[in-house]
């Protein structure tokens, strides 16, 4: 029996790289603009020092608007700074290391792609969420269109656990992937190359979620 369906939320992505400190405030306008559920920070590629200078700049304008911070690839440097949790790719360290890094109450997400198999042993170790894509093809994360809806109305069905879809999502594109069952829908590029602001990317992404999740 499919679960009752959760409000889709939006998870945004930042740019490969940010400038300080403008960078900011224009995240605190977009989060100003709309709802967002979470905010990863993904700097690629970034010292450590970079992404702690980053994260500790901008895990406070995210998280004093009730939104989670999390880092991308490390646990480490996620527990060092005060993030709410991690986001672990293909090659980074295995959920069980995060964890225990993080404690039991931090959102760990697990990168999935398009394996069923990867996804049903995230969630059988504790994964706060899995993440599949790529559903069109991102300049940002230097991918090609590989996923298909079906994964996530499949997911949906079968787990409690939620899901995210990412990779080249736009407002204009991401409906029939909240009508198939993501419960997060991410992006990064639509947002931060918006032509009228990060803040009008915001609106425009919650606008398209809320009209395809009534219709799911």
């Amino acid at each position: 029996m499919a679960r009752p369906a959760p409000p889709c939320r939006f998870y945004l992505l930042t740019p490969p790289a940010i400038e300080l400190p403008a960078f900011a405030d224009r995240l605190a306008a977009a989060l100003d603009a709309g709802d967002v559920a979470a905010v990863q920070l993904r700097l690629k590629p970034a010292s450590d020092d970079v992404i702690v200078r980053a994260a500790e700049s901008l895990r406070p304008i995210v998280q004093n608007r009730g939104v989670a911070f999390i880092l991308n690839d490390r646990p480490d440097l996620a527990a060092k700074t005060g993030c709410d949790g991690v986001h672990i790719g293909v090659e980074d360290a295995p959920l069980s290391e995060a964890r225990r890094l993080l404690g039991p109450d931090a959102i760990i997400g697990v990168t999935c792609k398009t394996s069923r198999h990867r996804a049903m042993e995230a969630a059988e170790q504790g994964a706060s969420y899995v993440a599949f894509g790529a559903f069109f093809d991102s300049v940002t994360r230097g991918v090609v269109a590989e996923a298909d809806k079906e994964i996530l109305q499949w997911w949906s069905e079968l787990m409690e656990v939620p899901s995210v879809a990412i990779g080249g999502i736009t407002p204009e594109n991401c409906g029939p992937l909240v009508k198939a069952g993501a419960d997060f829908i991410c992006a990064s590029a639509s947002v931060w190359q918006h032509a009228d602001g990060p803040g009008a990317g915001i609106a425009a992404f919650n606008r398209a979620i809320d009209l395809a999740a009534a219709e799911r």
